[in-house]
């Protein structure tokens, strides 16, 4: 069984809150993105960028943004659903050997900028940059008007590298953020997986919930306050993780229509453990989509069907 991931405290965590103290990576390499759930593609990017840092012995940087750009342009439209938090990004992308990552607080000031007022600012004044590693859709200043070709020309004129990396693709298909929302969203967290290159997971507190599922002999950790991309309704086997160790679960993401409740809970069945988890934060790693939501005559309908759950994660888990 895999152990607790190491929480956040116990990586070196250099991530700058704005564009304020510079001093610490001036004159390094940089990669500007949001690189939501840091996945393969991503990773291709921040590995070039980190072996063109080792080769001119300077630091790496990341500038990604918080918010979302859509939701300052277009408030009315919901940006798309994260596949990390902030913190998780800024985590997982420090563990590809990232130096320095530097969450921009978007503004209108920097999205109505041209794509050279924005290179200006950002590149050559504020970073000082040696050199840029991004991705084949990069694109910045006002209305996304800067391409990689701009970045090109305005790389050369100002005598600075351009690095750009090619997709990563599987089969046809580029592997990109939307692409692993798509799986999500029908539940393929398998799939998923292969383009992130890891588990997806998703992280939230354990509140308090109506109790039915310990009247049933199966008692149930109810996931709440989950800011990313929630999978498709469904039952997953999945792991279940905080600080002190990690559980094998039997996950169901859904309404109950049993019992006629028809709100969207996550709900996980923690299997050989008897602990309380309310008010703790936990990890939910998906390993597997075993069926769809269900309605079921009676009760024992039911209970008869958790148990064939719980017997099909358990062998799940013995491949793990």
């Amino acid at each position: 069984m895999p152990t607790a991931p190491p929480t956040q405290t116990q990586y070196h965590m250099p991530v700058h809150d704005g564009l304020q103290d510079s001093s610490a990576y001036r004159n390094g390499f940089l990669s500007i993105g949001n690189f939501d759930g840091v996945h393969l593609g991503h990773q291709s990017i921040l590995s070039r960028l980190v072996d063109q840092t080792r080769a001119a012995g300077t630091v790496s940087c990341v500038l990604t943004f918080e918010p979302h750009p859509l939701e300052i342009l277009k408030p009315e439209i919901a940006p798309p659903p994260r596949l990390t938090t902030l913190e998780e990004k800024a985590r997982l992308i420090l563990k590809q050997g990232v130096d320095h990552v530097i969450v921009y607080p978007t503004d209108r000031d920097l999205l109505n900028s041209t794509a050279s007022q924005f290179f200006q600012k950002i590149v050559m004044d504020h970073f000082a940059s040696q050199g840029m590693v991004e991705g084949p859709n990069f694109f910045f200043g006002k209305d996304r008007s800067g391409t990689t070709d701009t970045l090109q020309t305005l790389c050369i004129t100002h005598e600075i590298s351009l690095d750009v990396v090619s997709p990563l693709r599987e089969g046809k298909e580029m592997i990109s953020s939307s692409a692993i929302r798509r799986l999500l969203a029908q539940g393929n967290v398998g799939a998923a997986a292969q383009k992130l290159g890891r588990r997806y997971s998703i992280t939230g507190v354990v509140s308090e919930g109506e109790k039915r599922g310990r009247t049933l002999g199966f008692p149930t950790a109810n996931l709440t306050n989950v800011e990313t991309i929630i999978p498709e309704d469904g039952v997953y086997a999945a792991i279940i993780r905080n600080e002190e160790g990690a559980w094998v679960a039997a996950v169901n993401i859904g309404p109950n229509p049993t019992f006629d409740v028809k709100e969207r809970k996550v709900e996980a069945h923690l299997i050989d453990f008897e602990d309380n988890l309310y008010g703790q934060t936990i990890q939910l790693d998906f390993v597997e989509r075993i069926r769809d939501v269900a309605t079921f005559s009676d009760v024992n309908e039911l209970k008869q069907q958790v148990e064939n759950d719980i017997t099909k994660v358990k062998t799940i888990a013995r491949e793990l």
